[in-house]
């Protein structure tokens, strides 16, 4: 048994944003809560994804905006020096005693080590001396392990030790070539990043015959043609047959599916991630350690009996993104509180909510691309009777304002049946910021009748909304 202080309403294995949510949930909501984190407190998205992704990207989309407006110009290079400074800032040089103490302030108690299942609502940390504590959760443990980088099983690519996103957004010497094996968003930034701070040769493998295959087509094929004009190189429909990197430390050799050979200084891996299971302990609950944990609309494990486990964030494979990791960790820590307190009809449900409808994207690269909802193959494959309305962002004042020939598009789809948006996706520069009137629109389902009245102001790049909708008739 353990101690009574090792006795808590709730214990969090991960504490990164989505368990830290979890825990201010059930916290907030009257509970105890511990928080168990074997690496840095903040996780993944915070000192090796989204913000020093960004920090890294920003200038590179301030030295685009200005390139594209006249009379203006940049005194030189981008200083890369700067910005991996910056960047360190923002990533508090990979030290988390600020957000542990944020973490005790909730309050919560913080317990460093690996954290492993020992049964119903019982946990195993294995802390940094070896020594073994045992934690016991008198209502659910939540799992928020988040996910990993996948290397695929490519010959000589493990042994070549290759970057993946930890390794690019941590870079401090920017290396002359690059070979980058994916197409979508952490590639596609990477890239752009990389080659804006100095690297000379980036070739970019894709397995598909488009980048971001999971967004619109229209928006790979922008984003390729702005790759091409900046001399990045793009291999559409390959694949690597070999890696070799012959010393430690030595330049990278590559050969392709087509016979094509490639040299560089690095190799970067962006060919997805797979949800942390292993080794968390998942077989003493009766779970399998491979693969996203199946859960309900609550955030419940569904295979496991006496519903007291729950899982939040890439660990269940749902949407793979941090905000809608947080979102399903609200909606958790509030379950988890109802239940405890015995008022089941409190509780909330992501049931044909944002999780499912209107989950929204962000991807920086130049030019952005945003969404939100359903693509249209997407909406299609539901059973949608669909129509999509496409809008080229040249012709508005405020985006010819912004830069001279100003290239973007919109598209919306449109479920016929309810007049009501499945999905829109936007690229164009700067278009970030645009982002969350996509999700209200397509969260909310607001009739496009009624979304005709929310007039957007002039000479604004958000006048597509008025544009978009004439177009389809209103």
């Amino acid at each position: 048994m353990a101690a009574d202080g090792d006795v808590f309403d709730v214990i969090v294995v991960g504490a990164g944003p989505v368990g830290e949510t979890a825990a201010a949930r059930a916290v907030r909501g009257g509970l105890t809560a511990a928080v168990v984190e074997r690496r840095l407190v903040g996780g993944e998205c915070n000192y090796y994804g989204c913000v020093p992704s960004k920090a890294l990207l920003w200038p590179m989309e301030l030295a685009a905006q200005v390139g594209r407006m006249p009379g203006l110009k940049l005194a030189g290079p981008i200083d890369a020096g700067a910005v991996l400074a910056r960047r360190d800032d923002f990533v508090y040089h990979h030290d988390d005693s600020g957000p542990v103490n944020a973490l005790e302030k909730l309050p919560a108690t913080f317990v460093r080590g690996q954290g492993r299942l020992a049964g119903a609502r019982r946990l195993e940390v294995t802390q940094p001396d070896g020594a073994v504590r045992t934690l016991s959760a008198r209502h659910a443990v939540v799992l928020a392990t988040g996910s990993d980088p996948l290397i695929p099983p490519i010959p000589g690519l493990a042994a070549a030790r290759p970057w993946t996103n930890r390794d690019a957004t941590s870079v401090e010497e920017v290396p002359k070539r690059l070979i980058v094996l994916g197409g979508g968003p952490v590639a596609c930034e990477m890239s752009q990043a990389l080659h804006a701070l100095g690297t000379e040769e980036i070739t970019l493998v894709v397995r598909d015959d488009r980048l971001l295959r999971r967004s619109e087509p229209f928006a790979g094929e922008m984003l390729a043609r702005s790759f091409q004009q900046s001399g990045i190189g793009l291999r559409f429909g390959r694949s690597i047959d070999r890696v070799e990197r012959p010393a430690p430390g030595g330049p990278v050799a590559v050969d392709l599916d087509d016979g094509t050979h490639l040299d560089a200084d690095e190799i970067l891996v962006a060919a997805g991630r797979q949800p942390v299971t292993a080794d968390i302990g998942l077989e003493t609950a009766g779970l399998q350690p491979h693969g996203p944990l199946a859960v309900d609309d609550s955030m419940r494990v569904t295979e496991v009996r006496d519903g007291w486990l729950y899982a939040v964030g890439d660990v269940n494979g749902r949407n793979m993104l941090t905000h809608m990791g947080k979102y399903q960790a609200r909606v958790c820590g509030d379950v988890i509180v109802a239940r405890a307190r015995g008022r089941a009809d409190d509780m909330p449900s992501l049931r044909d909510t944002a999780d499912a409808r209107g989950a929204p994207q962000s991807i920086f690269t130049d030019p952005q691309v945003i969404s939100a909802g359903r693509t249209e193959a997407r909406a299609r494959a539901d059973g949608f009777r669909v129509r999509t309305v496409m809008l080229d962002m040249g012709g508005i004042p405020g985006a010819a304002l912004q830069a001279d020939g100003y290239a973007g598009r919109v598209k919306a789809v449109v479920d016929e049946d309810r007049k009501v948006l499945l999905g829109v996706t936007v690229v164009g520069p700067a278009v970030v910021d645009h982002l969350h009137a996509l999700t209200i629109a397509v969260t909310a389902e607001i009739p496009l009748d009624r979304l005709w009245h929310a007039v957007p102001a002039f000479p604004t790049v958000s006048e597509f909304w008025l544009y978009l909708l004439e177009q389809y008739g209103l």
